[in-house]
């Protein structure tokens, strides 16, 4: 079997590592002509740092063990502490926040000699009863027996499957940095998080002296799609809140910081037809809100891989991992759209309604909301259609 993985993000380098553990030959087309440093971070939490140490993954070893994590008011007041530590003991793993590169880095050394073609964009595919081609920018053409979709929230496999299709806007926008960056109140392995109405902040220890963090505040669409206010907006918008966050703020430079809207797509149905499927946000795009987009790719690929390798039809394979997949991956999307609501509030009574509720929630079920979107098994033998 050969696969072709269209996209060379955290999904399509997972499957194509996955796939290798497996003895799957696979070919990797990025349409990017070079990798690049995005500059923003990522928290990867215990169901994919499971599925990484399965693939002899260790990310402890350029990140940060997440240790604490509290969310605290816009002055820096604690409202509520999880036991984060305890959380990843149950689940057996930890969850790490760390570089975007580093994770990158990391997943490019475990697919070997997995051929790796940059610059090589995706036109469009056709497949028979044999396999898939794929057909590219360059007039270069790859041929398969599996198409793999992992070219993002604007997939061009799921594009030729599902035609035209807008992407959900949310209204806000997002910034991110990682930076160097130290402060008293940020312990080692903290993950800070500072809800005010209509805007909110993070920011991580991610070792190494440095921090990730990242910034929301509601605008319009057209405004989060095109964000023009530079450092400037994020400042003002900053403007006294918790001191640690104002410095962070102040210390990064400002082409260190990206913009991007919050946005996802509409769920599928169905990922996929006869030879060709798709995994990450190309299948299931998501808000940060539950920091599992990341994660779910990774476990995608993993779950593909595994189904590919113990399912001789391939597909069957596909549409085995695709119904094994859905509802894990519905639960997130919607999951993540429901905290995204709760957290960017902005009128005045529903804001305090919601601290009065985070502060008196009792923790079992505040442990018990936080600690299920991390819960995750490994596959160990094929599920039927």
């Amino acid at each position: 079997m050969r696969v072709l993985i269209i996209g060379a993000g955290i999904g399509g380098l997972t499957t194509a590592a996955a796939l290798r553990r497996h003895g799957i030959d696979a070919e990797i087309h990025e349409a990017a002509p070079e990798f690049r440093d995005t500059g923003t971070g990522l928290g990867i939490l215990s169901n994919a740092t499971k599925v990484l140490h399965a693939l002899d993954i260790d990310l402890t070893t350029t990140g940060r063990v997440t240790r604490k994590f509290t969310i605290h008011r816009p002055d820096g007041r604690q409202l509520r502490a999880l036991p984060f530590e305890d959380m990843s003991r149950e689940l057996g793993s930890p969850a790490v926040t760390l570089a975007r590169t580093d994770v990158m880095t990391a997943l490019r050394a475990a697919i070997g000699d997995t051929p790796l073609h940059l610059g090589s964009r995706l036109i469009s595919y056709r497949q028979d009863d044999d396999g898939v081609t794929a057909e590219f920018a360059d007039g270069r053409t790859a041929r398969g027996d599996v198409l793999v979709g992992a070219d993002g929230i604007r997939s061009v496999v799921r594009a030729q499957q599902t035609g035209p299709e807008p992407v959900r806007e949310y209204g806000y926008v997002c910034w991110l940095a990682v930076v160097p960056f130290t402060h008293p109140n940020v312990e080692t392995g903290a993950a800070r998080h500072y809800w005010g109405r209509g805007q909110r902040f993070g920011l991580m220890d991610i070792g190494g002296g440095r921090a990730y963090w990242w910034g929301t505040k509601n605008v319009p669409p057209d405004i989060a799609r095109d964000y023009t206010g530079g450092k400037e907006g994020i400042v003002t918008a900053f403007d006294g809140w918790a001191d640690e966050v104002v410095a962070v703020i102040a210390g990064t430079p400002p082409d260190a910081i990206v913009s991007v809207p919050a946005q996802d797509r509409n769920f599928l149905d169905q990922w996929g037809t006869g030879r060709v499927t798709l995994v990450g946000d190309a299948a299931h795009a998501m808000l940060t809100s539950l920091s599992q987009g990341a994660g779910s790719s990774i476990e995608d690929g993993y779950v593909l891989a595994h189904h590919l390798a113990t399912t001789p039809d391939p597909t069957t394979a596909l549409r085995t991992y695709e119904n094994t997949r859905r509802p894990r991956a519905r639960l997130l999307v919607t999951g993540s759209r429901q905290l995204s609501r709760i957290e960017q509030i902005h009128n005045p009574l529903a804001a305090a309604t919601r601290t009065a509720i985070l502060r008196y929630t009792p923790m079992r079920i505040l442990r018990s909301r936080n600690i299920e979107p991390m819960r995750f098994d490994l596959p160990t033998t094929p599920v039927e259609v």
